[in-house]
């Protein structure tokens, strides 16, 4: 089936589905495959769930007039998505790096949604299957979308950028993230590189961290580029107040000779997400959105999903940073937590980090003389890769049930708690028992 006709079948049904347990009644049905499953094999169920039409790649399967079949289930998908991305007249906006890409795209999302209709990726969904349900998503009053665009291989920032082709575009940074499958740093940066690459066309345009000398070196020459960043030079900079629980800083504008000064209040933790804040600044000053609404959107953003959460439980005060973790961005909260001024005992509770191949001894035994450093402060280390580098005087767990035990036995009282780990170890599930 050519892709146009399909688009019209798409327009009489605009809901797609990808999983025959979630069937939406009177949805399109992609049969997609993995490395456990084979959408063919349910794409009848589909229609019996209330699917008007599936599409199928397996000739087998494509029985009935409400069958389709194509070549390929995903690559047809990606088509449809692309090809909606062009009937509208929607400016797509994408995110990627190695840190910080959700916490940045909703704060980005809040404040374009100041002045425009604008949607923005779902929790996670920001990979070849995610970034086209994405697109599929924007109406015919869409003005802006925000697509995060997440990698772990070479390749597929160049492969979602050739599906949203977007109109602008930063990347947050470049950190020591899924070394497993880009190798090294070196290798992040040439795969995050990849939008640099895309939007250095004509009439594209890239957002950047000027603080940042990575990004500064892999920035394409002679391109429309928008800095942000702390840096006195600039024509919008960030002066950082506090981070003691929430970040708070100064956005200075400079017009003409003066320089104006706005304090912002967010209800994040951690400086470290100054950046991201910068950024979604930049962006909606950039798009002429009053000042007063930008400080509105960013200072009612509340951080959710375990993503630099500040939560007062009955007996502490809980920092939860339990989304994602890499040595990036592990050192850039120990560092903003341990930096804090507080009067109550500092605990930290590290999970193990994630995907890093070759190089996960090396940064977890890293990790672990970093915080032996800091003798005045309780470390607990949850996870197997914590263990080759355990001595009698640490607190090790090898599962966060394991730790749950044990604070059931031994109540944390009057603490201020960083919890930071890869969202495998579900470190979240913690929260009831501080």
């Amino acid at each position: 089936m050519k892709i146009e006709k399909l688009y019209q079948l798409y327009r009489s049904h605009p809901e797609i589905s990808t999983d025959s347990r979630s069937v939406k009644k009177g949805s399109v049905f992609f049969a997609l495959k993995g490395s456990n499953f084979n959408g063919n094999m349910y794409a009848h169920e589909a229609i019996d769930k209330g699917a008007s039409y599936a599409i199928v790649d397996e000739k087998q399967y494509a029985s009935g007039e409400k069958l389709i079949l194509v070549e390929d289930v995903l690559k047809t998908l990606q088509n449809l998505a692309n090809y909606h991305r062009h009937q509208l007249k929607a400016i797509i906006i994408a995110i990627t790096g190695s840190n910080g890409k959700t916490t940045t795209k909703e704060l980005i999302k809040n404040v374009l949604s100041e002045k425009f209709i604008t949607i923005a990726t779902k929790g996670n969904l920001n990979n070849h299957i995610g970034v086209p349900l994405t697109l599929l998503s924007m109406q015919e009053e869409t003005r802006y979308a925000v697509i995060e665009m997440g990698a772990n291989h070479p390749g597929e920032i160049r492969e979602l950028c050739n599906i949203a082709e977007p109109d602008m575009g930063l990347i947050t940074n470049i950190g020591k993230a899924h070394l497993e499958g880009f190798g090294d740093i070196g290798g992040v940066a040439r795969s995050k590189g990849e939008m640099y690459e895309y939007l250095s066309s004509p009439g594209k345009i890239i957002f950047y961290n000027n603080n940042n000398d990575l990004l500064k070196n892999i920035l394409p020459r002679g391109i429309k580029a928008v800095p942000y960043g702390t840096g006195t030079s600039l024509d919008l900079y960030g002066e950082l107040l506090s981070a003691s629980p929430f970040l708070k800083f100064n956005l200075v504008i400079k017009k003409g000779g003066r320089r104006d000064k706005t304090e912002f209040v967010t209800r994040l933790s951690g400086d470290y997400n100054l950046e991201n804040v910068l950024a979604a600044i930049s962006i909606g000053i950039f798009l002429n959105i009053p000042l007063k609404q930008v400080k509105r959107a960013v200072e009612s953003y509340i951080p959710a999903d375990n993503r630099s959460q500040v939560i007062n439980t009955t007996g502490n005060r809980v920092i939860l940073d339990a989304y994602n973790a890499n040595p990036t961005s592990m050192y850039a909260a120990l560092t903003s937590f341990l930096s804090q001024k507080d009067k109550d005992e500092k605990i930290l509770i590290i999970g193990e980090m994630r995907e890093l191949g070759k190089y996960s001894n090396e940064e977890h035994k890293k990790l672990v003389g970093f915080l032996r450093k800091t003798p005045d402060v309780m470390v607990f280390f949850v996870g197997e890769c914590f263990y080759p580098f355990k001595t009698g005087d640490d607190y090790y767990f090898s599962r966060v049930d394991d730790l749950i035990e044990w604070l059931k036995d031994h109540k944390i009282k009057n603490a201020s708690v960083l919890i930071k780990g890869s969202r495998a170890n579900k470190l979240e599930k913690l929260i009831d028992y501080l």
